[in-house]
């Protein structure tokens, strides 16, 4: 069967007035994100009850009608996986999605299945097969083949119709309010990182290995990069990789030999950068001590290798209870939630609880997450041929050690 793309901006309008009087859109978009700063968006498509649909951008002037749509509270917008099409509307119009549902989180929230791809996901709920995902299209080629418009309308087909069964099933399971906040916080989460990208540099591959100074010069490499790579709209690793980043801010080279010394850095997308690396590596030198990063102190040190210990140990029981709540145990929580869970409750911060410390997470787990650190429960084997062979105990005078 063969469907409709829209490339003229009238067209688009009309069909955005007809999206938001139906109040429930499938949306789903393609793009093509290795030679820019921001993925390239190539394709959009549309899916309601009465229409699917394809929209061509490049043809277009303005595409702010949708994204005043997908912003606003009233129309409910359904994704899969949608990272992407999140952070296309926060770039576009500064607003975040208020009305969205990701039907992959949500199955998440309802069997043991995260992240399933689309395809198995239309397999699973509703019975049907579908081509899977054109990994190998080159979206930004045009004129577009009526083959490749109807595999991308696909991806919204199935939608809507995976949404009402989902629904049914969390109202029956009383998680309906859990995918309401776990949507809510899937949007908030990738705004917040856009916000927050300036400090990303703290995730750079072995940057805790480096001293004050080496990571203040690291910091000033991360910026320097981030800018001229958006100016520029390349991806920030034709600049420079992170691991060379690194590198760089630990030796300090000061002069062209000095930095080309560093293996790959011979590669011609890098070589043009040098005066600009170098000068940034100059004026990061005379940084004053002061505004250098902070390292972690000695008992900071101490909490996160108990973290690490007692994260493992959480991550055991959350697992045990995921299997019996038929629940996704990397959608609750991950190793980094466990340990920021763990610090939260050795230190008693009054400031932001972790995830795990709030919404239906702490209601499923918080408490024995807390009885398991306060040592006020045991974990023993009860069935080894259980799905959740673990069994919790509440310790007792009486209970043998």
């Amino acid at each position: 069967m063969s469907h409709q793309i829209i490339t003229d901006q009238q067209e688009f309008e009309d069909l955005c007035d007809r999206l938001h009087a139906s109040g429930q859109v499938a949306f789903d978009t393609e793009f093509v994100s290795e030679f820019t700063f921001r993925p390239r968006l190539c394709l959009l498509q549309f899916g309601t009850s009465e229409e699917k649909v394809a929209v061509d951008p490049f043809q277009l002037t303005d595409l702010t009608p949708w994204w005043e749509i997908m912003a606003d509270e009233q129309t409910e917008v359904i994704i899969h996986g949608g990272r992407e099409e999140i952070l296309f509307c926060w770039h576009a119009i500064g607003k975040k999605p208020q009305n969205l549902i990701d039907v992959q989180i949500v199955q998440g929230l309802l069997s043991r299945g995260f992240p399933l791809s689309h395809s198995a996901l239309v397999q699973k709920v509703v019975r049907k097969k579908v081509h899977g995902k054109e990994t190998r299209t080159d979206w930004s080629k045009r004129p577009l083949t009526t083959k490749q418009i109807n595999y991308a309308i696909e991806d919204v087909v199935h939608l809507i119709d995976i949404a009402e069964k989902q629904k049914v099933r969390l109202k029956k399971a009383k998680r309906t309010t859990w995918a309401d906040e776990e949507c809510r916080q899937f949007v908030d989460g990738l705004v917040e990182t856009q916000k927050l990208r300036g400090e990303a540099w703290q995730r750079l591959p072995k940057i805790s290995r480096l001293h004050r100074k080496e990571m203040a010069i690291a910091r000033e490499l991360f910026l320097w990069r981030e800018r001229q790579a958006e100016e520029l709209d390349k991806p920030v690793r034709s600049l420079l990789r992170d691991d060379l980043l690194v590198d760089l801010a630990h030796r300090q080279p000061q002069s062209e030999s000095e930095l080309l010394s560093s293996r790959d850095m011979q590669r011609s997308g890098y070589r043009r950068h040098i005066p600009q690396i170098l000068e940034v590596i100059r004026e990061a030198r005379e940084i004053p001590e002061s505004e250098w990063p902070k390292p972690d102190d000695e008992q900071q040190s101490r909490l996160k290798n108990e973290e690490h210990v007692l994260g493992k140990l959480l991550a055991i029981a959350l697992a045990n209870q995921c299997a019996e709540l038929d629940l996704s145990p990397s959608l609750l929580a991950t190793a980094s939630d466990l340990r920021d869970f763990v610090r939260w409750y050795q230190t008693k911060d009054n400031g932001d609880r972790p995830k795990l410390a709030t919404g239906w997470r702490y209601e499923i787990s918080g408490q024995i997450l807390e009885d398991l650190l306060d040592g006020k429960v045991s974990l023993r084997v009860s069935d080894p041929e259980s799905d959740h062979p673990l069994i919790f105990e509440r310790v007792t005078d009486s209970t043998p050690v």
